[in-house]
């Protein structure tokens, strides 16, 4: 099932992630994700798993980040390639892109954050 993008804090959650402001961007999806229900609630949690890595992460703390990827990767390897009217498969792939820096410490980190883009779902 599409969530609603549109949707006043799924919405600006998704502007605040795109501005990099990730503790905002995790409290609008918490508020989303407190009123979801089985697969879109896990996958919200996920998100806001992610979220909340990168908010580590930007304040230094690269154990707690890698944690949380671990967690977020956990709930959206259970998601399809398009899941939510999100590109699943891309995000995952970024976020492992992270996950493997951070756990071998690599000299560098991948230059973006994931992406969390938005696709239209056909109808079955």
């Amino acid at each position: 099932m599409p969530l609603d993008w549109s949707n006043a804090e799924l919405a600006a959650g998704l502007s605040c992630y795109r501005r990099e402001e990730f503790f905002d961007a995790h409290e609008h999806w918490e508020s989303a994700w407190m009123q979801a229900r089985d697969a879109e609630r896990s996958f919200l949690q996920g998100l806001i798993q992610l979220t909340v890595a990168f908010h580590h992460l930007t304040n230094g703390n690269a154990a707690g980040a890698l944690s949380l990827l671990r967690r977020a990767l956990i709930r959206l390897e259970r998601c399809p390639e398009c899941f939510g009217g999100v590109d699943v498969a891309a995000l995952r792939n970024e976020a492992r892109a992270w996950r493997d820096a951070i756990e071998l410490k690599a000299p560098s980190l991948p230059t973006a954050y994931p992406g969390i883009n938005l696709v239209e779902q056909q109808s079955a």
